[in-house]
């Protein structure tokens, strides 16, 4: 019923218990400048049949499905075998929608600590959540959980994570209260807040300067480092380096991956001394779906100041009066299961059916299928950077290690008219990083999986070098 609304006879019954003959009369107290003022910008409901045929020209309007696609940054099309799908449509998982009670949720609680376990296993750090939004609102949660951890305010923001990350990570910041006794003179509230962000720029070879971290790290309010692994431009970052620098100041280190597929063939970040990784669990098991959901990946050192702040839930085993094993719901901090002043977070729930899409592919993978997939996209990524930069209008700007993605300059001009005309090619060669900064306009990341065939690596390769 909660999705359904109220019908005219049920308002008037409810208004009447609290003691209005009104919804103007009950909105009242709301100050009129305050209130929308005109009805929601909403287009008339719609049949059946009309919703089916407008949902219909929706989808194609998305051409990645029919073009040769290289798209990445932050979204991945990995391949994910049907069967994930046909067991997502068990009723069993369709139809439980939370496990609040151990007695009837088992087979959804059993699930969620697999995946917690192959969250673990991946990102190399011994807890690991039930899952987040997505891993923007994950990199968000993992810099609160810095806060409350090292009880600092202020956060280092590599500019080479992925900008909607930390667009993601602002707005959370942002909403906080000022915790300055008084806002400073010249300085607006919202200016106050915003400065708990330190941004730090990108060295030649596209990884975070470590000169600048370094002066940054002077300050004493750093509560974390915040970088991407891989980053923006598919480089991956000196870990180890930079989370000792961070330490030796007495901060954490939060790694946030959009690509985590990386960690098949690359070191993990906990065992790369991150304290808080998080990551985008689209790429491990869910296919792109025009951008999402995804599902965020949340994991930490062990020790009891990470596990008495760790948002969202915690699925743990134990034994029941039998000595049978059992699984139950052992943290939920959250402001729904303990009082709201020493809520962890407000995240409402994790993403258990994404979550558990995840888990089935890995699953299906194995260790040794999962190592596997990082060799093709290694390989055929740097078959293809190899190609790339062959092309004389064409550059691979950053000398940094990458896994399966990197980025493309073109030496005269801006990526975005050859994009377009790869476009008309039936080829999506990447995306533009204009959209990002304008000093990066001549720039293009893109993409390689196990999906691209050598013959996709060249036609891509061909038509750019005929553009």
């Amino acid at each position: 019923m909660r999705f359904l609304p109220h019908t005219q006879s049920e308002i008037r019954e409810m208004l009447a218990v609290i003691g209005v003959d009104s919804l103007d009369a009950l909105f009242a107290p709301i100050p009129e400048g305050n209130r929308l003022g005109r009805p929601l910008a909403i287009e008339p409901a719609l049949d059946e049949v009309g919703l089916m045929r407008h949902l219909d020209e929706l989808a194609d309007r998305n051409d990645a499905h029919r073009a040769l696609s290289f798209l990445g940054a932050g979204i991945y099309a990995h391949h994910v075998p049907p069967i994930v799908d046909q067991l997502l449509l068990r009723g069993e998982f369709m139809t439980a929608y939370t496990p609040y009670q151990a007695e009837v949720a088992q087979g959804t609680l059993q699930a969620i600590f697999e995946f917690q376990t192959i969250v673990s296993e991946v990102l190399g750090l011994p807890i690991a959540n039930a899952s987040m939004y997505d891993g923007a609102s994950a990199a968000a949660e993992g810099v609160l959980m810095a806060r409350r951890i090292t009880k600092r305010s202020k956060a280092i923001v590599s500019s080479a994570l992925h900008p909607e990350y930390t667009a993601t990570i602002r707005t959370y910041l942002q909403g906080l209260e000022v915790t300055e006794p008084k806002v400073p003179k010249g300085m607006k509230a919202r200016d106050v807040r915003l400065s708990s962000m330190i941004p730090v720029g990108t060295s030649a070879d596209g990884r975070t300067d470590m000169a600048a971290l370094e002066a940054a790290l002077a300050d004493p309010d750093v509560a974390c480092v915040v970088i991407g692994e891989p980053n923006l431009f598919g480089v991956l970052e000196d870990v180890a380096a930079i989370a000792e620098l961070a330490h030796k100041h007495g901060a954490l280190l939060v790694t946030a991956s959009p690509e985590p597929v990386a960690f098949s063939v690359v070191a993990s970040p906990g065992e790369r001394g991150a304290d808080i990784a998080v990551a985008e669990g689209q790429p491990l098991g869910l296919p792109p779906q025009l951008g999402g959901p995804g599902c965020g990946l949340l994991a930490c050192r062990d020790g009891r100041e990470y596990l008495t702040n760790i948002p969202g839930r915690l699925v743990g085993e134990t034994v029941d009066t039998k000595g049978n094993r059992g699984y139950v719901l052992t943290l939920s901090t959250r402001e729904q299961h303990i009082r709201r002043e020493r809520a962890t977070s407000n995240i409402c729930t994790n993403h258990s059916l994404m979550a558990l899409g995840v888990c089935i592919r890995m699953c299906l993978l194995g260790k040794v299928g999962f190592v596997e997939l990082g060799k093709q996209c290694l390989s055929r990524a740097e078959y293809l950077k190899g190609r790339l930069a062959q092309i004389p209008g064409l550059e691979i700007p950053y000398s940094g290690p990458t896994f399966n993605e990197f980025v493309v300059r073109r030496k005269s001009g801006d990526a975005a008219p050859l994009i377009a005309a790869m476009h008309a090619r039936g080829i999506l060669p990447g995306v533009d990083l204009g959209r990002f900064d304008a000093a990066l306009k001549d720039r293009f990341v893109l993409a390689v999986t196990e999906r691209h065939t050598r013959a996709d690596l060249d036609r891509l390769a061909d038509a750019l070098a005929d553009a």
